[in-house]
Protein backbone atom coordinates (compact mmCIF):
# COMPACT_ATOMS: atom_id res chain seq x y z
CA UNK A 1 0.00 0.00 0.00
CA UNK A 2 0.95 3.47 -0.84
CA UNK A 3 1.87 5.73 1.83
CA UNK A 4 0.49 8.62 0.48
CA UNK A 5 -3.07 7.84 -0.85
CA UNK A 6 -3.53 4.39 1.26
CA UNK A 7 -4.96 3.15 -1.85
CA UNK A 8 -2.82 1.45 -4.24
CA UNK A 9 -5.18 0.87 -7.55
CA UNK A 10 -5.56 4.56 -7.49
CA UNK A 11 -1.91 5.43 -7.04
CA UNK A 12 0.30 6.91 -9.35
CA UNK A 13 3.65 6.21 -7.80
CA UNK A 14 2.84 2.80 -6.98
CA UNK A 15 2.17 2.29 -10.66
CA UNK A 16 6.07 3.38 -11.13
CA UNK A 17 7.51 1.73 -8.45
CA UNK A 18 6.29 -1.48 -10.36
CA UNK A 19 6.99 -0.38 -13.81
CA UNK A 20 9.51 -1.84 -15.65
CA UNK A 21 10.50 0.83 -18.01
CA UNK A 22 14.24 1.23 -18.89
CA UNK A 23 15.27 -2.25 -17.73
CA UNK A 24 15.99 -2.96 -21.33
CA UNK A 25 18.45 0.04 -21.32
CA UNK A 26 19.93 -1.45 -18.04
CA UNK A 27 20.38 -4.52 -19.66
CA UNK A 28 21.92 -3.19 -22.51
CA UNK A 29 24.45 -1.46 -20.56
CA UNK A 30 25.49 -4.63 -18.58
CA UNK A 31 25.43 -6.74 -21.86
CA UNK A 32 27.05 -4.44 -24.37
CA UNK A 33 30.88 -3.98 -23.07
CA UNK A 34 31.25 -7.78 -22.30
CA UNK A 35 29.80 -8.47 -26.09
CA UNK A 36 32.14 -5.76 -27.82
CA UNK A 37 35.40 -7.11 -25.57
CA UNK A 38 34.54 -10.80 -27.21
CA UNK A 39 34.03 -9.29 -30.73
CA UNK A 40 37.34 -7.24 -30.81
CA UNK A 41 38.65 -10.34 -29.32
CA UNK A 42 37.67 -12.59 -31.91
CA UNK A 43 38.97 -10.07 -34.38
CA UNK A 44 42.48 -10.07 -32.61
CA UNK A 45 42.95 -14.13 -33.17
CA UNK A 46 41.50 -13.55 -36.11
CA UNK A 47 44.18 -11.59 -37.51
CA UNK A 48 46.58 -13.23 -35.57
CA UNK A 49 45.98 -16.85 -37.29
CA UNK A 50 45.63 -14.84 -40.92
CA UNK A 51 48.87 -13.35 -40.01
CA UNK A 52 50.41 -16.73 -38.95
CA UNK A 53 49.72 -18.46 -42.36
CA UNK A 54 50.56 -15.62 -43.95
CA UNK A 55 54.16 -15.73 -42.86
CA UNK A 56 54.46 -19.68 -43.25
CA UNK A 57 53.23 -19.23 -46.89
CA UNK A 58 55.84 -16.34 -47.04
CA UNK A 59 58.68 -18.81 -45.64
CA UNK A 60 57.71 -21.66 -47.96
CA UNK A 61 57.66 -19.62 -50.99
CA UNK A 62 61.14 -17.81 -50.30
CA UNK A 63 62.10 -21.55 -49.84
CA UNK A 64 61.10 -22.74 -52.87
CA UNK A 65 62.74 -19.97 -54.73
CA UNK A 66 65.93 -20.09 -53.48
CA UNK A 67 65.91 -23.53 -54.05
CA UNK A 68 65.05 -24.02 -57.56
CA UNK A 69 67.89 -21.03 -58.12
CA UNK A 70 71.50 -22.42 -59.49
CA UNK A 71 73.79 -19.28 -58.09
CA UNK A 72 73.24 -18.22 -54.13
CA UNK A 73 72.92 -14.29 -55.13
CA UNK A 74 70.31 -14.89 -57.75
CA UNK A 75 68.69 -17.23 -54.82
CA UNK A 76 68.43 -14.56 -52.63
CA UNK A 77 66.90 -12.38 -54.70
CA UNK A 78 64.68 -14.20 -55.67
CA UNK A 79 63.59 -15.42 -52.21
CA UNK A 80 63.13 -12.11 -51.18
CA UNK A 81 60.87 -11.24 -54.05
CA UNK A 82 58.97 -13.93 -53.05
CA UNK A 83 58.42 -13.20 -49.29
CA UNK A 84 57.46 -9.48 -50.22
CA UNK A 85 55.41 -10.80 -52.90
CA UNK A 86 53.19 -13.44 -51.09
CA UNK A 87 53.06 -10.86 -47.44
CA UNK A 88 51.92 -8.17 -49.67
CA UNK A 89 49.39 -10.24 -51.93
CA UNK A 90 47.74 -11.60 -48.97
CA UNK A 91 47.45 -8.05 -48.11
CA UNK A 92 49.20 -8.50 -44.27
CA UNK A 93 50.64 -4.96 -43.43
CA UNK A 94 53.66 -5.57 -41.13
CA UNK A 95 54.99 -2.55 -39.03
CA UNK A 96 58.47 -4.60 -39.69
CA UNK A 97 59.63 -7.41 -41.96
CA UNK A 98 62.67 -9.54 -41.29
CA UNK A 99 63.55 -12.16 -44.02
CA UNK A 100 66.75 -14.74 -43.81
CA UNK A 101 68.23 -17.05 -45.98
CA UNK A 102 70.51 -19.71 -45.51
CA UNK A 103 71.57 -20.76 -48.58
CA UNK A 104 74.47 -22.62 -47.46
CA UNK A 105 72.88 -26.13 -49.53
CA UNK A 106 73.52 -24.58 -52.70
CA UNK A 107 77.13 -24.87 -52.78
CA UNK A 108 76.69 -29.40 -52.72
CA UNK A 109 78.34 -30.75 -55.11
CA UNK A 110 75.74 -32.38 -57.86
CA UNK A 111 74.47 -36.03 -56.53
CA UNK A 112 74.89 -34.40 -53.20
CA UNK A 113 72.02 -33.03 -50.67
CA UNK A 114 71.37 -30.19 -49.54
CA UNK A 115 68.75 -27.59 -48.29
CA UNK A 116 68.04 -23.78 -48.07
CA UNK A 117 66.31 -22.37 -45.40
CA UNK A 118 63.92 -19.95 -45.24
CA UNK A 119 62.69 -17.77 -42.00
CA UNK A 120 60.15 -15.11 -41.97
CA UNK A 121 59.44 -12.46 -39.01
CA UNK A 122 56.66 -9.77 -39.57
CA UNK A 123 55.15 -7.84 -36.47
CA UNK A 124 51.69 -7.53 -36.93
CA UNK A 125 50.14 -4.33 -35.69
CA UNK A 126 47.16 -4.74 -32.91
CA UNK A 127 47.43 -1.25 -31.43
CA UNK A 128 44.01 0.03 -33.58
CA UNK A 129 41.99 -2.49 -31.64
CA UNK A 130 42.35 -0.87 -28.33
CA UNK A 131 41.80 -4.23 -26.48
CA UNK A 132 43.08 -4.33 -22.62
CA UNK A 133 45.24 -6.30 -21.95
CA UNK A 134 46.81 -7.40 -25.63
CA UNK A 135 49.90 -5.67 -26.73
CA UNK A 136 50.20 -3.36 -29.61
CA UNK A 137 51.89 -5.76 -31.51
CA UNK A 138 52.58 -9.18 -32.19
CA UNK A 139 55.79 -10.88 -34.05
CA UNK A 140 55.06 -13.78 -36.31
CA UNK A 141 58.03 -16.14 -37.49
CA UNK A 142 58.12 -18.85 -39.60
CA UNK A 143 60.93 -21.26 -41.21
CA UNK A 144 60.96 -23.39 -44.03
CA UNK A 145 63.41 -25.72 -45.50
CA UNK A 146 63.18 -26.61 -49.23
CA UNK A 147 65.37 -29.76 -50.56
CA UNK A 148 67.79 -28.88 -53.35
CA UNK A 149 67.49 -30.50 -56.36
CA UNK A 150 70.71 -32.93 -56.31
CA UNK A 151 70.75 -33.75 -59.87
CA UNK A 152 70.71 -30.19 -61.18
CA UNK A 153 74.14 -29.08 -62.54
CA UNK A 154 75.09 -25.65 -60.07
Amino acid sequence: MCRVCRVCRVCRVCRVCRDDRGSTAIEAALIAPPLILFLLLAIAAGRIVMAGQVVDAAAEDAARQASISRVPGDARESALAAARATLTGQGLHCSSTSIGLNTSGLGAGTGEAGTVTATVTCRVNLADLALPGVPGTRTMTSTFTSAVNRYVER
